[in-house]
């Protein structure tokens, strides 16, 4: 069942209620895509997911839930850019540089949006992302979010139809908690493999395929890790042992890069594919959640 407002598109399966923003409505910033942006998700009307980036209005990047971003680290067309001239950033829109400094993911651009079509049906919304050329960079994009009892499915299908090649990477930044709980003790991050951490955060206990936290966090932590090489169907799986809840995230993609990032309140794995497009062609993926008790 499907139904929108003003701001949100709600869609509801027979286990999960999902709320997803109308493209500028709740975020208007120039990092995150706009398309796809899900702030809520409920589970069997008792268990939530969602939470924002930062609990203070005004600090962060204005992240919620479930965002992806491309170009975290290429961005499409920027050194070409002179200043007061714009690039491409897919799924947001045309950004202005506005000096000779490098492009810096966390500073706020101008942004002039990408026209967004929306079609909906009964347990799916599509986004469709109209092509606007920019320096010879342009890209049809459609992300479709599906529901199915406690599956959520985010399809992405990338059209090169300019006359450069795309080269850039994407990720989603995934705002997890359960219930609005402390990041800290009960909390267990697993992979399907040993995890082999370039850096450990003093707040983490990693053993095996496993992290968990020493403390509540005071802060942000992050850390990068490695040993997904060999595994053909990558997942990670985030659970709150005292409400016996989780959340799985499969990823229908060749991995380039994981990472984990987190505060005080949230916990966001980050799984990164790579995005490679000549002109004419097209890239698709995948990204599937279940949500699940145990």
């Amino acid at each position: 069942m499907s139904n929108t407002s003003n701001k949100h598109i709600n869609l509801e399966s027979g286990r999960l209620s999902v709320q997803i923003a109308h493209p500028g409505s709740v975020y208007n910033g120039s990092r995150f895509d706009w398309t796809a942006f899900i702030t809520k998700i409920v589970l069997d009307n008792k268990y939530s997911f969602c939470v924002p980036e930062s609990e203070i209005p005004g600090q962060g990047s204005g992240g919620f839930g479930l965002c992806n971003e491309f170009g975290i680290n290429t961005p499409i067309g920027y050194d070409e850019a002179k200043p007061q001239e714009k690039f491409p950033k897919l799924g947001t829109g045309l950004l202005t540089r506005p000096d000779e400094s490098d492009y810096f993911f966390f500073d706020k651009y101008e942004v002039e949006p990408f026209p967004v079509k929306i079609s909906m049906d009964a347990n799916a919304v599509v986004f469709d992302v109209e092509p606007v050329d920019c320096n010879g960079y342009a890209v049809k994009m459609t992300k479709a979010v599906t529901l199915k009892d406690n599956i959520l499915t985010v399809d992405y299908c990338l059209k090169n139809v300019g006359s450069k090649s795309i080269k850039t990477e994407e990720y989603c930044h995934n705002f997890f908690s359960v219930n609005n709980n402390r990041i800290g003790d009960g909390f267990v991050l697993k992979f399907p493999y040993d995890i082999k951490p370039i850096e450990i955060p003093e707040v983490m206990n990693i053993k095996g395929n496993e992290i968990r936290w020493n403390f509540v966090p005071k802060g942000d932590f992050y850390c990068q890790i490695e040993g997904f090489e060999s595994v053909r169907q990558h997942y990670w799986e985030l659970v709150y042992e005292p409400e016996r809840v989780g959340i799985r995230e499969y990823s229908e993609f060749e991995i380039s890069k994981v990472a984990v990032w987190g505060t005080t309140h949230v916990v966001s794995p980050e799984i990164f594919i790579n995005v490679d497009i000549a002109p004419g062609k097209t890239q698709e993926w995948t990204r599937r959640y279940e949500f699940f008790t145990f």
